[in-house]
Parts: structure tokens; sequence; C-alpha cells
């Protein structure tokens, strides 16, 4: 389960950072892509975990 929400948040974050960085250029936007991609990863990873201790 924290694979898969750690794809999911990956995904979500690289979108939004690809949108938001795209209306300044190409470049940045695919520099934010990645931060976001990273920063979607570990709060997908990290939600998953304090669902599975609940």
């Amino acid at each position: 389960m924290e694979k898969l929400m750690g794809w999911v948040g990956a995904t979500v974050g690289s979108l939004v950072g690809w949108y938001l960085g795209a209306l300044v250029g190409f470049m940045t936007g695919a520099c934010l892509s990645l931060v976001g991609s990273g920063f979607g990863l570990w709060a997908g990873r990290k939600l998953a975990r304090e669902w599975l201790e609940s």
C-alpha cells in the first residue's frame, strides 16, 4: 500500500509542479515537476504509513 500511495503522490505532485512551472517556462516546468514528484512521493508514503498505523 505504501508503494502505491507513493506512486500516486509522485504522479499528482509532478503534474502540479509541471502545471505551475509551465506558466513561467518549459525548463521551470521541468524543474518544478521533479520537485513536485519528490514531495508527492514523500507525502504519499507518509500518508500511507499513518493510515496503516491507525
